[in-house]
């Protein structure tokens, strides 16, 4: 067959499928994201839009493009793919990691994004090529990441609550603990801030930093943080001195904090995930133009604008759908603890990627918020939520793989002439 003559449909095809792949993103993944700072009360919907639209875009646009590779062939072996294969599987790949996002978001179920275009990718590469194809190691390393980061990011929001409750909520006059501790808490944001920002690279402006680079940076920026909460705490009005509201006025404080600690989220987001709708785009694009499927496959600004632009639509259209369940169905939160929850996620996605790992942020976020739970006690947690929030990540890699399966051969029959 000459694939040639397939170019443009195919081409067409797969923007139409990246768009809607990070629409799907949008609606299910982000509002992970955003759900902790509305549940808190510290953003409303339209605010944690309007967060999430800046920060996302951001990050998609000006970070996205440096991990569109792994999606694209970190999973396959692709000396045993053709052009035609690679180019339905990639198709199939987007359709169904989408439908299945779209599926959960209808049930309000936050599913990792990850989670479904790895199972895509691998269902089609399986059933279309054969079970050589699929890199098992890289699978493997995936799969562990996807049961460590809960765990890991539940432990360090725990430890976040705890000193938090410890040092300020529980002692007599919270008021003066927050002035005395809160500048320390904003060292703490603006160093991950930083840290987040550079570990993600932000190869695309030319700034891919040493550890050593990275960590004098984010240490800068943590002391320009300690030094805005110095001048924050004492000017902002806390309300008034009536003993009866002292809870509500130190978590005006955690509110400005969990704001930041959402921004950081959203940017890591925004240039970590927008890669699983644009690096099978990328991996089509590549595929069409005749160049060799081994080579590093360019992803142009306007992929990435399409990837940036499909999220701040998902979310504001379905995202409010996870949101509730993350922000207020799992367990109640304030904004103190929808801050160690965020700070907790924000950490644990600088670990991972420091180290390579690659992590779903979804997973990362539900097991903060476990963890905040947790330091309350079990009784604290929704566990028939938490139940179906895990049945459903169990489900998500084989569901995603059959939709793939069935994708692959419904592209292949629609453009083979």
């Amino acid at each position: 067959m000459e694939w040639f003559s397939e170019l443009p449909l195919a081409l067409w095809i797969a923007a139409f499928l990246a768009l809607y792949m990070a629409w799907a993103i949008g609606a299910n993944d982000v509002a992970n994201a955003m759900g902790t700072s509305v549940g808190s009360g510290a953003l409303t919907v339209w605010g944690a839009i309007l967060v999430a639209a800046i920060f996302e875009f951001c990050g998609a646009f000006f970070a996205g493009g440096h991990v569109t590779d792994t999606v694209r062939k970190g999973m396959l072996d692709l000396s045993m793919i053709d052009r035609d294969q690679l180019i339905y599987g990639m198709l199939a790949s987007l359709a169904s990691a989408g439908t299945l996002l779209i599926m959960a978001t209808r049930f309000g179920l936050p599913v990792s994004t990850t989670h479904s275009i790895v199972g895509a990718i691998v269902g089609f590469g399986a059933v279309a090529i054969g079970l050589d194809a699929v890199k098992w190691g890289k699978i493997a390393q995936i799969v562990l990441s996807w049961l460590t980061s809960p765990l890991l990011a539940g432990v360090i929001a725990f430890f976040i609550f705890q000193v938090t409750r410890f040092k300020v909520l529980d002692k007599p006059d919270p008021i003066a603990q927050i002035r005395k501790l809160g500048p320390i808490f904003f060292f703490f944001v603006f160093f991950i801030i930083g840290l987040v920002t550079l570990f993600k690279g932000l190869k695309p402006l030319k700034l891919d930093l040493d550890l050593g680079q990275a960590l004098f940076g984010s240490v800068v920026l943590g002391l320009i943080g300690t030094g805005l909460g110095i001048f924050f705490i004492r000017r902002v009005n806390l309300g008034p001195e009536d003993p009866k509201h002292r809870f509500s006025r130190v978590e005006r404080i955690f509110v400005v904090l969990q704001i930041l600690t959402a921004c950081a989220i959203a940017f890591a987001h925004g240039s970590n995930d927008v890669a699983n709708s644009i690096g099978p785009l990328a991996a089509v694009a590549h595929a069409v133009q005749g160049m060799d499927l081994g080579s590093k496959a360019p992803v142009e600004p306007w992929m990435l604008a399409i990837g940036g632009v499909g999220i701040i639509v998902g979310l504001g259209t379905w995202g409010y759908r996870v949101m509730e369940t993350v922000g207020k169905r799992i367990t109640e939160l304030t904004p103190s603890r929808g801050f160690a929850a965020q700070l907790s996620a924000a950490t644990t996605i600088v670990l991972a990627s420091r180290m390579g790992i690659p992590i779903s942020t979804t997973h990362t976020l539900v097991g903060a918020v476990l963890g905040v739970g947790l330091a309350r006690g079990i009784g604290a947690l929704d566990l028939r939520v938490v139940g179906k929030i895990i049945a459903s990540w169990v489900a998500t890699l084989p569901i995603a793989a059959a939709l793939s399966i069935f994708f692959y051969y419904f592209f292949r029959g629609l453009l083979i002439p």
